[in-house]
């Protein structure tokens, strides 16, 4: 394994793997197509191992890759122990795992805990039961309001547009109870409170720990509880978006006996198994909670990909994490994108504004303590697809809300991997189940290869320093004192020997000479053309 593995804790042992690592995130369907149906697959993402070993990652993160609908991107899960034929097969699993370890690159896969498809044998099952019966109760099924029950149970809405509430017809053809859905549809919310639901999960982890896999990122990790009292929101708190402490539906304290069970189960494997939890929490302190030593091992930091370009918001929410997650001794997480939301070239200002701040964003959270995930894509500098026709989309948001959310598939679009005209080497045909622009060509892991400018550049060798330089990684950091400059300015030291300084402002500064002071230049995010002054949206690490 990369050197992520083998820094050492205090006293000489060396720090768990996942402490310091940067993790890939594998988007299957977009990431590179094996077979030539236009869609990606396993074979694809074994196909291109060597080149995510090249890059420098740690780990790999696949997106669910299970049997599924695809009503939502496969994050409707009809079948937790097998995979879906487009994407490949169990045996492709089991060479992808074999490949990725032997190149010392680990392998996380996705679990979908809060709901599963309404095509999952256990739904059908409760379709064809009574009310009340053992099939019904694995799920959120609920009594309508009103004399004949023909409105929903609460006012809950879906995070894709809509109400939470879908209702069914009972086999004797008459309308009847209704089913939970915080996402579509067509993912009706599973019961938490049911102990076959809870063994269910814990055999599904069982299946795919024994064949190998390093960890799992558990999806909507702060969903899963409900409040039994079911109480209208009544406009009072939203329903998407980070959570906020009370919320009925998310972020209820009995999610963590479950955490608390599966990390009883990790711990029984050899090999440092982990769960990084994708929780929308509001605050640093009820995220914190995740991962305390008995439960998750770390989480995404939502704050910071939300945050602004701006040195005050960015310092609050890297102090908060810092602060929030050394109470409970577990390390930050940080990333800039996923596949949830815009790329934030595109939420930086787009164009080469975009693109600079992007590539000082990047050093300055591979600097940061802890861990990181990189998005597909990010390394090669790919924005935000805004141009999509709407008869492309797929993502259930956009037609939930009838188009007045463009949803998510413009952080999707397949990747670019080489020539001049789309699908640019994404497979061994002329299809992508996405278009992708045709200025990509500029952007292609062919064009940017040979380029030592471009933004894979960048990340390659930001990334074989992280492995290098012994003050990168797990740890702690000391702010430094930037004044003049300190409005727009960020610095900060990791012991022993790295200082990264980043100026989030549009205009050069000059750094202090007490603050660079016996250290060189290693690595910066746009050329330097002034010794000890800094451009623009430009971030650079130095060593002593």
């Amino acid at each position: 394994m990369t050197a992520a593995a083998e820094q050492p804790e205090p006293g000489g042992a060396p720090a768990p793997w996942w402490r310091s690592a940067v993790i890939y995130e594998v988007y299957v369907r977009s990431f590179a197509d094996g077979d030539g149906d236009g869609l990606g697959d396993l074979p694809g993402v074994r196909s291109r191992l060597p080149y995510l070993r090249d890059l420098g990652v740690d780990a790999l993160w696949l997106t669910p890759f299970y049997p599924s609908p695809q009503a939502d991107g496969g994050y409707d899960v009809a079948d937790h122990r097998d995979v879906d034929p487009r994407f490949g097969t169990l045996a492709d699993v089991d060479a992808l795992l074999a490949d990725a370890h032997d190149l010392g690159v680990r392998v996380i896969v996705d679990l979908v805990p809060n709901h599963t498809s309404d095509r999952h044998p256990w739904f059908r099952e409760a379709l064809a039961a009574e009310p009340g019966s053992p099939a019904r109760r694995r799920y959120v099924f609920r009594p309508g309001r009103g004399a004949d029950g023909a409105e929903p149970p609460n006012d809950w809405q879906s995070v894709f547009g809509g109400p939470a509430w879908s209702r069914v017809t009972e086999a004797d053809g008459r309308p009847g109870q209704w089913y939970l859905h915080l996402f579509a549809p067509e993912q009706p919310d599973l019961d938490w409170t049911n102990p076959e639901v809870r063994a269910e999960f814990e055999d599904v982890l069982r299946f795919w720990l024994d064949r190998g896999v390093d960890g799992f990122r558990v999806d909507v990790a702060h969903g899963l509880a409900k409040d039994p009292e079911m109480p209208d929101l009544a406009g009072r708190l939203p329903s998407s978006g980070p959570a906020v402490e009370g919320h009925p539906h998310w972020d209820q304290d009995e999610v963590h006996e479950v955490y608390r069970a599966w990390r009883r189960v990790s711990d029984a494997y050899p090999g440092e198994r982990v769960f990084v939890a994708e929780a929308w929490i509001a605050t640093p302190h009820r995220l914190a909670r995740y991962v305390r030593s008995d439960e998750l091992h770390t989480a995404f930091n939502f704050g910071f990909l939300l945050a602004p370009w701006d040195a005050a918001a960015l310092r609050r929410v890297i102090d908060t994490s810092v602060d929030a997650l050394a109470r409970v001794g577990a390390p930050p997480t940080w990333v800039l994108s996923n596949h949830d939301v815009v790329r934030h070239l595109t939420r930086y200002g787009g164009g080469p504004l975009g693109l600079r701040r992007a590539r000082a964003a990047v050093l300055l959270m591979l600097a940061l303590p802890g861990g990181a995930y990189v998005y597909q894509g990010e390394e090669l500098g790919l924005p935000e697809v805004l141009d999509l026709p709407d008869e492309l989309r797929q993502d259930p948001t956009f037609t939930r809300t009838g188009g007045a959310e463009r949803g998510r598939d413009g952080a999707r679009v397949p990747l670019p991997w080489s020539g001049d005209a789309p699908p640019f080497g994404f497979g061994p045909s002329d299809r992508a189940w996405l278009p992708q622009p045709a200025d990509w060509a500029a952007l292609t892991v062919e064009a940017q290869q040979a380029d030592p400018g471009s933004m894979l550049a960048l990340y390659r060798r930001a990334l074989e320093l992280r492995r290098h330089l012994p003050g990168l990684g797990d740890g702690s950091m000391r702010w430094l004192d930037a004044a003049p400059a300190a409005r727009d300015v960020l610095a900060f030291a990791r012991d022993p020997g790295v200082v990264c300084v980043v100026n989030v402002g549009s205009t050069p500064v000059d750094l202090p000479a007490d603050l660079v002071a016996g250290a060189d230049p290693v690595l910066a995010s746009s050329p330097l053309p002034e010794a000890r002054r800094l451009p623009g949206a430009t971030a650079v690490w130095l060593a002593r």
